[in-house]
């Protein structure tokens, strides 16, 4: 079994000495707009790619974008698998009870009345966030 992306991330920083935190925390305006600006630069390569690929190219930058994904919630020491585990519970809720999906014209599917809203405090409080 292949380790987490987690795991691997989490690695990386230690290696490098980069930020590494184990709680939710708050970081400085500087940390967090660099972050961003990492996030948004790959978001950028994956749009540059998505429709003209290579099909490896557009692999790669997608991965790039989980990585530095984690990374930015590592940094914050958020475990993001716990979040992202919340955020599939609640998209679940999104399916009727009568098996029905209700979708926009170009398909993304459409919160219905059984939709539940993901508690993403309440997971980052089980991580001993105070905020």
């Amino acid at each position: 079994m292949r380790p987490s992306p987690a795991h691997l991330v989490r690695e990386f920083h230690l290696a490098f000495g980069l930020d590494a935190r184990t709680a939710p925390t708050e970081v400085s305006p500087e940390l967090a707009a660099h972050r961003g600006e990492l996030l948004a630069e790959e978001a950028a390569e994956v749009a540059e790619v998505a429709v003209e690929g290579p099909l490896d190219r557009l692999a790669h930058e997608l991965a790039d974008v989980v990585y530095v994904a984690y990374g930015t919630a590592l940094v914050h020491g958020i475990d993001l698998d716990e979040v992202i585990a919340e955020i599939h519970r609640s998209n679940m809720t999104k399916l009727g009870p009568d098996g029905r999906v209700a979708r926009r014209a170009d398909g993304k599917v459409l919160k219905g009345d059984h939709y539940r809203a993901p508690d993403v405090s309440g997971v980052l409080r089980e991580q001993g966030w105070t905020g």
